[in-house]
């Protein structure tokens, strides 16, 4: 079968990731690179690939089947329908865009062009997520009441010193939450209500230090989320299941759903709950841990791009469920400002 060819827009540090993955698949090539970074171009020079300084040439220059976009998200846009318009596959990093309206702007043009869009959400692509998904769907944990999380850390100070991280449109919401917002979509369904308190009395930077949430799914489960780059703990993704090697690892979990037969720990998946089904707090609760693989969620994500370039397999995440996580991510700093309950559109 011949292999996929995909360019990529942006180098940078997700840009190189993505490289690392396409490497490690047989079945999918880097043909070209498409950076106005002059970093660049020794990498393409090792590859013996060709170097544009803008996506628009790239797409023009034709020999490519799919494109995978990791330049900053102000630009998501404008080369996402450029792509589509080239008809090729579309690969974007989160979020899909900046604002929903160009979000569904996407979702409408790829629909037209018959084209795929996929949204990089890479956490939907670990086993526990789709086995703690089908945990609370099948009902043992009984009806899924309520779950709580929190996604802390202190960022290194070398961190903040480019200005425009100290912005809102760099705080942690924007950077880290949707990816939070997304894992909870998938597992628990749609978010239709959020409220949100936000502080930044530490750093005093434009961004939010902490934030608060309330959230309302669909099925009537309620959630809260605490979300803060400026606290030393292991409570978050990256240290529970150690995807990224450069933050250690700490198997601590991050996030709990609890229903009416019992409860789940998430990432490391722990089913806590009574010996028979009438129990309750006056009897010992037992946790039983579930084993998942551990696997490279790029890889994955990188070979799930090649079966939807062959028509083998629909976006696990595509434009109209990256624009829902989106909107609700923005929905968080919308009831935050404005001192209100957000109730997020059900299309």
């Amino acid at each position: 079968m011949q292999n996929v060819k995909v360019g990529l827009v942006g180098a940078g540090t997700i840009g190189m990731r993505h490289i690392q993955a396409i490497d490690a698949l047989k079945e999918i090539s880097l043909v070209a690179i498409a950076d106005p970074s002059l970093t660049v171009e020794g990498l393409v020079t090792k590859r013996a690939i060709p170097l544009y300084k803008e996506a628009q040439t790239m797409f023009e220059a034709g020999n490519l089947d799919a494109v995978i976009v990791a330049a900053p998200t102000n630009h998501h846009y404008d080369i996402v329908m450029n792509a589509l318009n080239h008809h090729l596959t579309v690969l974007v990093e989160k979020p899909i865009t900046a604002t929903i309206e160009e979000a569904r702007k996407v979702t409408s043009f790829a629909y037209k062009q018959k084209c795929q869009v996929l949204v990089g959400h890479q956490r939907r692509y670990y086993p526990c997520t789709k086995t703690a998904k089908d945990i609370i769907h099948s009902g043992r944990i009984g009806t899924l009441m309520a779950m709580t999380g929190q996604w802390t850390v202190r960022k290194d100070s070398q961190y903040y010193e480019p200005h425009w991280r100290r912005q809102v449109e760099a705080g942690p919401i924007l950077t880290n939450l949707i990816h939070e917002i997304d894992l909870l979509r998938f597992i628990c369904g749609d978010i239709v209500m959020v409220s949100a308190e936000i502080t930044n009395h530490d750093q005093q930077f434009s961004k939010e230090d902490a934030v608060a949430i309330i959230m309302k799914f669909a099925n009537n489960a309620i959630g809260s989320f605490v979300l803060s780059d400026r606290t030393p703990t292991p409570w978050n993704w990256e240290m529970a299941l150690g995807e990224n090697a450069k933050f250690p690892k700490s198997e601590q979990n991050a996030i709990r759903f609890m229903g009416t037969k019992g409860s789940l720990e998430f990432p490391n998946l722990v089913l806590w709950s009574h010996s028979n089904a009438d129990g309750n707090w006056q009897d010992e609760i037992f946790p039983e841990e579930i084993e998942t693989p551990f696997v490279d969620a790029y890889v994955a994500q990188c070979r799930h791009l090649c079966s939807v370039v062959r028509g083998t397999q629909r976006p696990i995440i595509g434009a109209e469920n990256g624009t829902k996580s989106l909107e609700v991510t923005l929905a968080v700093i919308r009831a935050a400002n404005e001192g209100t309950r957000v109730i997020i559109d059900r299309y």
